[in-house]
């Protein structure tokens, strides 16, 4: 196993508190249950799923998603959810192959998505966006953005290969596609395509159908340029028939994500004409709560935080 335990003596403590009703973090740490694991889930030939990401049933809860990805040489793994679930993880991998897990994306840094990282041989590979790794490698930080994670013994568990805007790895049946399109969520969040598969795993760029919550002040994040990015991921990733959202129990489609591109466009356009305007983000939130999108998840807190990013030019 890996060069230490969890950061945390009690596998139920989670590392920073989370408001749910705007998926907002504060460094508070609390006591929470741990939850059990959930069975592995198959998505297509060799690629799998382990869900319990929806942080609005703190029952069940896990971390984001991870995917398990089985190639010729070695499992593949997207995302360690929180800490403590490393064990979990690797238990899981077994009932579907005896390969070791020989790499390990992190879409970004959170601590609920790079949380087990140090849980796992140190055998294993780490690939990151550069900026997730500059934010891994930060002196100090939130904990929401896990910096203290690699510190000391552990900094070998900091990303050894990363990339500016795309990289490929792997090849045939295995080849695994990361993108980087710019700021949003954080400034470092990659999307991960599954070529064969036509699959793609957004981390959080795309938490599932909602008002995100995005990392302005912590982590890089941008709330300006969010919908851009998403604009450019859409435009830039083909071939690609169902996606692995961050914080959604069931796999999503191309669609989805499409209409989840083109809310937060409707978003970033009613904002900035209501600054233009000289309404207030209160108006303007209260405006955007009022109209009808079906299927989304909407918080007046999570719009009002947005929004006023987007004032600030943040």
């Amino acid at each position: 196993m890996g060069k230490c335990k969890a950061l945390l003596t009690s596998r139920g403590m989670v590392l920073a508190g989370l408001i749910i009703s705007g998926f907002s973090f504060t460094s508070v740490a609390y006591q929470q249950p741990r939850a059990s694991m959930p069975d592995i889930e198959e998505v297509a030939s060799n690629l799998y799923l382990l869900a319990a990401s929806d942080p609005g049933d703190r029952s069940s809860w896990t971390g984001g998603n991870t995917a398990v990805f089985i190639t010729e040489s070695g499992v593949v793994l997207v995302d360690t959810k929180l800490p403590g679930y490393g064990q979990d993880i690797i238990d899981q991998v077994k009932t579907v192959t005896d390969k070791p897990i020989t790499m390990i994306i992190n879409t970004h840094t959170h601590f609920d998505h790079s949380g087990s990282n140090t849980e796992f041989p140190s055998s294993v590979t780490f690939v990151a966006h550069e900026n997730t790794r500059a934010n891994m490698a930060r002196a100090t930080c939130e904990p929401v953005t896990n910096c203290d994670a690699f510190k000391g013994e552990n900094e070998s568990y900091l990303p050894a290969r990363t990339y500016s805007t795309k990289l490929s790895l792997l090849s045939g049946p295995d080849q695994i596609e990361l993108y980087y399109f710019g700021p949003g969520h954080t400034d470092g969040d990659s999307f991960v395509v599954f070529t064969a598969a036509r699959t793609m795993h957004t981390g959080d760029m795309f938490q599932r159908m909602n008002v995100p919550f995005i990392d302005v002040v912590n982590s890089g994040g941008n709330a300006t340029e969010f919908a851009e990015t998403l604009t450019k991921a859409r435009a830039g990733i083909g071939n690609v028939d169902r996606v692995i959202a961050g914080h959604s129990n069931t796999v999503l489609s191309w669609d989805d994500f499409s209409r989840y591109t083109d809310f937060h466009r409707e978003f970033l356009t009613m904002a900035q004409g209501g600054k233009e305007a000289g309404r207030s983000v209160d108006e303007i939130a209260n405006a955007f709560v009022a109209r009808s999108y079906p299927g989304f998840e909407i918080s007046l807190e999570g719009v009002k935080t947005n929004m006023q990013a987007i004032y600030d030019g943040r």
